[in-house]
């Protein structure tokens, strides 16, 4: 279970990383090219919502094939595993979101 338990951290702290660092990079490119840094910013932390759970997932279709077998297959706690590291990345990457609307003062949407 300590296995289960750190893979849920690395996936919550890896969507988080990626749309926090994505977002701020992103920013500071904009500001680079003369486009609105803040406006860039909130964009790409929506944007990067998706990406940041592939990150966290691996970016493989081993999630997938393990939810495929606990539906038919009946393997349900690699089911209920996946599902979990599913939310723990969605959580991650919304957190994140969060984090940097509240840096930069925008609304929360």
């Amino acid at each position: 279970m300590g296995t289960f338990i750190t893979n849920l951290i690395m996936s919550f702290l890896l969507a988080f990383g990626v749309v926090i660092g994505g977002s701020l990079f992103g920013g500071i490119g904009a500001f680079l090219t003369h486009q609105p840094p803040i406006l860039t910013i909130k964009q790409l932390s929506n944007d990067l919502k998706i990406w940041a759970l592939v990150v966290s997932l691996g970016g493989t279709f081993d999630s997938f094939k393990t939810f495929e077998s606990g539906l038919f297959d009946g393997n349900l706690s690699g089911m209920i595993r996946q599902l979990l590291m599913i939310i723990t990345g969605l959580a991650g990457a919304y957190s994140g979101r969060i984090a940097i609307l509240w840096l930069i003062k925008g609304d929360i949407e």
